[in-house]
């Protein structure tokens, strides 16, 4: 795994401050999980390079991050759905695909042609999943279109990805890049690596034969709203101009259990996003290709270089204090208009939604400020 440089990992201070605040949060966390059940799966729809697919998204109850462990991102609680002991067997994960295959038999009219799988951590980490395991899963699901497969940088590696290219799914690895930002990762969101490994990342799923989604994070804690939204915009950008990124997925801030982030929003220090940030972003972005977001008009960046970055957003906990929200009256409609531009990837549909509270978020983007926020709950 990467490591944190020196300056970040300094004993008191950043990175080692953070997960030290972390491991004491997550340690009043005394829940315990059945090793052959998932955490949660559920069907959907969702927009890829080669169209629109119903999907099957997988949970899958492992061991927990790596990261997380150390002490981890300041807003993800996933961790603490984990299996306590560091690890599950082949068999019991075996029998969470199996749960996941009966729960698509009986909510779904036809199999699905997308397969999703995400854990608490990185699916490609053996550690949370053998490599065994990997290529039972890759064997399952070899008769469906597309797989996407979810890992921090470190773990994508020809050999790990390849299992799936090579039984002939089109495969898609799912990064939690969070931002483009290398300070707003390190400080805010408390994860170690920089964008050059992202980067690198891409270029070994590209070697071995699959392409790249990134997820992105809307107002991670320490950011205002306008903040977060700017930096939302360039991180769609920059993700644009890293060769095999296809897909960018911006994932607005929720209030997990046992995390920073909630521990700042019982005190008053945090306030999920606006719905209507995420809108803006996706409005601003919705034209980004990866010849445009390299900058320049040089004969290398012609009009025909660069297809065109699928940016879509699934705001959970909608309308909900602990997640993203407006007012609560145009909250509904907001997010459906969301949906709607994940699968069409038309602007125009924001268009048709409207509320008074548009004041308040504007008056919220011009003058709440990181050290007095939030302004508005």
């Amino acid at each position: 795994m990467s490591k944190p440089s020196p300056e970040v990992y300094e004993q008191g201070k950043g990175m080692d401050a953070h997960n030290a605040v972390m491991r004491e949060v997550r340690s009043r966390n005394d829940s315990t999980y059945d090793p052959r059940e998932p955490t949660r799966v559920w069907i959907d729809e969702d927009n890829t390079p080669d169209g629109v697919y119903q999907s099957l998204t997988i949970i899958l109850n492992t061991g927990g991050c790596r990261w997380a462990r150390a002490g981890g991102c300041t807003m993800c609680g996933y961790v603490a759905e984990s299996v306590e002991g560091g690890s599950v067997a082949h068999e019991d994960l075996m029998a969470q695909i199996d749960h996941c295959l009966d729960h698509e038999a009986e909510e779904a009219d036809d199999e699905s042609g997308l397969i999703k799988i995400y854990t608490s951590g990185s699916f490609l980490d053996e550690r949370e999943v053998p490599a065994e395991t990997r290529q039972a899963i890759a064997e399952t699901f070899s008769d469906r279109e597309r797989i996407v497969v979810e890992s921090l940088p470190d773990f994508v590696e020809d050999e790990r990805v390849s299992d799936f290219v090579d039984v002939g799914l089109e495969t898609d690895v799912a990064v939690g890049l969070e931002t483009a930002t290398d300070r707003v990762r390190h400080d805010c969101v408390n994860k170690y690596f920089d964008f050059a490994d992202f980067e690198d990342a891409c270029e070994a799923a590209q070697e071995a034969g699959a392409g790249v989604k990134a997820y992105l994070l809307m107002k991670p804690p320490f950011l205002s709203e306008r903040e977060a939204l700017d930096d939302m915009i360039a991180s769609v950008r920059r993700c644009a101009g890293v060769e095999g990124c296809h897909t960018v997925s911006m994932n607005p801030c929720n209030v997990q259990r046992y995390t920073m982030v909630e521990e700042l929003y019982h005190d008053g220090g945090y306030r999920p996003p606006w719905l209507w940030s995420v809108a803006e972003v996706l409005k601003e972005t919705a034209d980004v290709s990866g010849s445009e977001a390299t900058g320049g008009s040089s004969d290398e960046q012609s009009e025909s270089d660069g297809e065109d970055l699928i940016v879509v957003s699934d705001p959970v906990g909608h309308g909900s204090d602990r997640g993203p929200h407006n007012c609560g009256e145009c909250d509904d409609r907001v997010q459906r208009a969301i949906k709607d531009f994940d699968l069409r990837q038309d602007p125009s549909v924001f268009e048709q939604v409207s509320c008074e509270c548009e004041a308040t978020w504007e008056a919220v983007l011009e003058r709440e400020r990181s050290y007095s926020l939030p302004l508005a709950r």
